[in-house]
């Protein structure tokens, strides 16, 4: 008997603010500008990468992707860790994604690695506050989805008992 899923969906607004007066008239006529809106909460102003005559004061939706992986993966953990009743007291990821152009001026990405350093209190078993960092890799929902590879380098800071 096949076993009954729950769907989740998941609605936004993107619009495109970035029209000059001329709006695509040719490559260097338009900011990339856009916002990214959800009912109810704040707005989140994007662009594209610099690097594709983006504002760099802006998220991009590399950085933004960059940005899920991590916030996913540490949800879980912590999640993880307190159904075992590990006591996480800082949590700091600095994630690193990497993308190639391709020679169609495409791209894509060749892998993201996550860089998460944890404070565990009291902390009796350093074996399972780095397990539960693989259980969480394997129940990201948004790690599942890459179709690059996701890795992650935990470590944790002095003092926790776990070095």
């Amino acid at each position: 008997m096949a076993t009954e899923h729950k769907t989740h969906l998941y609605q936004v607004e993107v619009t495109w603010t970035g029209n000059t007066g001329l709006g695509t008239l040719d490559y260097k006529a338009y900011e990339r500008s856009h916002e990214i809106s959800v009912v109810g909460k704040p707005l989140i102003f994007g662009s594209s990468d610099s690097a594709f005559r983006g504002d760099r004061t802006k998220y991009n939706p590399e950085e933004l992707l960059v940005a899920s992986l991590s916030t996913c993966h540490m949800l879980w953990y912590l999640h993880l860790c307190a159904e075992v009743q590990l006591v996480v007291t800082s949590y700091v990821d600095h994630p690193v994604g990497k993308m190639i152009e391709t020679d169609d001026r495409g791209g894509k990405f060749a892998e993201v690695i996550l860089k998460p350093v944890v404070t565990v209190k009291d902390c009796k078993d350093p074996a399972i506050a780095k397990q539960l960092h693989e259980k969480a890799h394997h129940l990201c929902f948004i790690a599942n989805s890459m179709n690059f590879p996701v890795r992650c380098e935990p470590s944790f800071e002095a003092g926790t008992q776990l070095n």
